[in-house]
Formats: C-alpha cells, structure tokens, sequence
C-alpha cells in the first residue's frame, strides 16, 4: 500500500476514533492516551497528523461545517421549498448521526471547552443563520404564518434538535433519532404552519423518517 494512502487511512482512523470517544464520554473526559488505544495506533503516528486534543476537536467541528454546507447544496438543487429544504437538512443530518461516529460528535463539541478557530462559524451560529433563511423563505411562500418571529422560530428549532440529538443520546439508541426529529417537526408543523398546508409537511415529517430509518 502507497504512503500516502496509508497515512490518509491512520489519519481518518484516529478521527473516528475520536470523534467517538468525545461523543460517548465527551471532550473533557477523553485523553490522547484514551484516543491512541481506542483508535489502535501509536503516539508517534497520532502526533504525526494531530499536535493536540483541540486539534482533533477542530477537524471534526469542520467535518460539520462542511456537511451542514453540502447538505443544504444538495437539498437547494432539488427545488423543493424552503421549509422542505429545512425538514431535509435536518433528518439528513440525522441519518449521518446514526451512522457515524464523526457527524455525531460535531455538535457536542459545539458545547464543550473547546473553542472554535475564525473563520469557522460556530455550529449554533450557523444553524441558526441557515434556520433563519429558509424560515424567512417559508413566510414569503406562504408556508409558514406570515407573523411568525423568524428569530425566534430558528432558536427554537436549533435548540429543539440539538436537545432532541443529546436526549436520545442519553434516554434511546441512535437509531431512533429519526423518530424523534419526526416528532419534533409534527410539533413545529402543527405550531407554524397554516392549517390548509399542513396535511403536505405532516405528511413529509412521516416520509422522511421512513426513508432515514431504512437507509
């Protein structure tokens, strides 16, 4: 095997590695030492791609970024509308949170010690910018109740995923965190949008979440 493919391999060994150990224990709690074993490699190969805990921390709070960022690129070039887009992005970030370890611990990091390098936006921030956007959309096509407080409507939504992701990390397995972002949307649905358009995003919230469960 080439060098440079075996060094990409131990480098993204010791990221899930990582990201794992943050997500179960959180990033406080876990050492280098814990990350070496856990990941089976040696000191001298971590230190080789990684100088410190934080950076570690770093790469997988921009794995985040970057997914949250392709995720919402891929969900715009479909089309579909603003709030559809927004119950997509979500439950897409969901699948990507029962299947692996490094989109899991993206958000946790989020609130823990460690700080997040400019110019990478906070991971609150930037869900909460993107919430914004597509609520806004939302209310000009008429989807969502034309006085609704967009602020406010983001915040709530950024806080009601993110303690869904922590609650069930905690209480269930994560494999039930599609359903419990169903809920959260029929709750959302039921509370923003007009009566006549809710029979369409209740009906998406249960799609979706048959769709994320069998992938």
């Amino acid at each position: 095997m080439p060098r440079q493919v075996r060094a990409e391999q131990t480098r993204a060994t010791i990221i899930e590695a990582a990201a794992d150990l943050f997500d179960q224990r959180g990033y406080e709690s876990t050492s280098l030492s814990d990350i070496v074993e856990h990941a089976r490699v040696t000191k001298g190969a971590l230190y080789f791609h990684f100088a410190a805990k934080e950076d570690l921390a770093h790469e997988i709070m921009e794995f985040q970024s970057r997914t949250v960022r392709r995720l919402a690129h891929e969900v715009d070039d479909t089309g579909c509308s603003s709030l559809e887009a927004l119950m997509r992005i979500t439950f897409g970030l969901a699948r990507l949170a029962v299947e692996y370890p490094v989109a899991r611990a993206g958000l946790r990091l989020a609130s823990s010690e460690v700080g997040v390098r400019p110019p990478l936006p906070h991971p609150y921030r930037e869900l909460l910018d993107l919430a914004a956007v597509k609520f806004l959309g939302a209310v000009k096509e008429a989807d969502i109740h034309p006085e609704t407080d967009i602020d406010a409507a983001a915040h709530s939504l950024v806080s009601f995923f993110i303690g869904t992701r922590v609650t069930t990390r905690t209480l269930d397995s994560h494999a039930r965190l599609p359903r419990r972002v169903a809920e959260m949307w029929r709750l959302l649905v039921r509370a923003l949008v007009p009566v006549t358009r809710r029979p369409r995003y209740l009906g998406l919230a249960a799609q979706l979440e048959r769709e994320t469960r069998a992938l």
